[in-house]
């Protein structure tokens, strides 16, 4: 029987073990039988286009074409169901996705962005399911956009409902409908052809993947991360959205 297959990618600064074990997606995917798969970027970093950033883009790395190739080689060597691969990262791995949502080679069934955006314009997105979790107190991948206070790479990064506006257009989404609680508002857009583009934002949180593992100590003091919230689960809610959806 084919699998569905998940990419996660690490954020900037980060390594594949350490999104392995940071953010829950073996348990999860043992639980619900799909594949995960943990790339490294060039130097920590992803080439998410614009900016962004570090090394990879420095060095004008092709990591849209290493994702592609990433997904061929998964599929060359296990049962991969090729309508259900997802792609998911947290801060430059958010961006990255983002990137690979607009100019990818393989249509890919979704992506689920935590503190992302995009800091180029994307102006043909491809049409996608779309999930962006983002804390509202976020200082490194502002909601608002433009270079955040606490972000050591500087970028200037769009508005995240900008870069979501985007996606619903692409998808010709309905109008959404907006459901809060005291700390989570979900904004959730119905698309074309089964699609769905959401936004889900987080009182009180920053830059952080919720449900996570707090990073080891020194990390914290080398780079100005903010603790998870506990307001939700990340990785469930991301593999709850794409188990509902897959390409064409």
């Amino acid at each position: 029987m084919r699998a569905p297959l998940v990419i996660v990618l690490h954020g900037g600064f980060g390594t594949a073990s350490q999104a392995e074990n940071s953010y829950g997606w073996d348990e999860v995917a043992e639980k619900m039988h799909f594949l995960v798969a943990y790339p490294n970027g060039t130097r920590f970093s992803w080439n998410a286009g614009g900016d962004c950033c570090g090394r990879a883009i420095t060095e004008n790395v092709d990591d849209v074409n290493f994702i592609s190739q990433t997904i061929i080689d998964i599929s060359k060597n296990e049962s991969v169901d090729l309508q259900r691969v997802y792609i998911t990262g947290i801060s430059n791995g958010a961006a990255m996705a983002y990137r690979y949502a607009c100019e990818g080679h393989y249509h890919i069934a979704a992506i689920g962005a935590v503190a992302g955006s995009l800091s180029f314009e994307c102006p043909y997105p491809h049409g996608i399911s779309v999930m962006e979790i983002h804390g509202l107190e976020d200082q490194n991948i502002p909601m608002a956009g433009g270079v955040g206070p606490k972000g050591i790479s500087k970028v200037d990064w769009l508005p995240v409902e900008q870069v979501i506006h985007k996606f619903r257009v692409a998808s010709s989404c309905k109008p959404s409908t907006v459901t809060k609680d005291a700390t989570i508002q979900t904004d959730k857009a119905v698309c074309s052809q089964g699609r769905e583009v959401t936004l889900i934002t987080i009182a009180d949180a920053g830059h952080q993947w919720p449900g996570g593992k707090t990073q080891p100590m020194l990390a914290r003091l080398i780079l100005p991360l903010d603790p998870p919230s506990d307001a939700m689960n990340a990785t469930w809610t991301l593999w709850q959205f794409f188990a509902n959806h897959k390409a064409p």
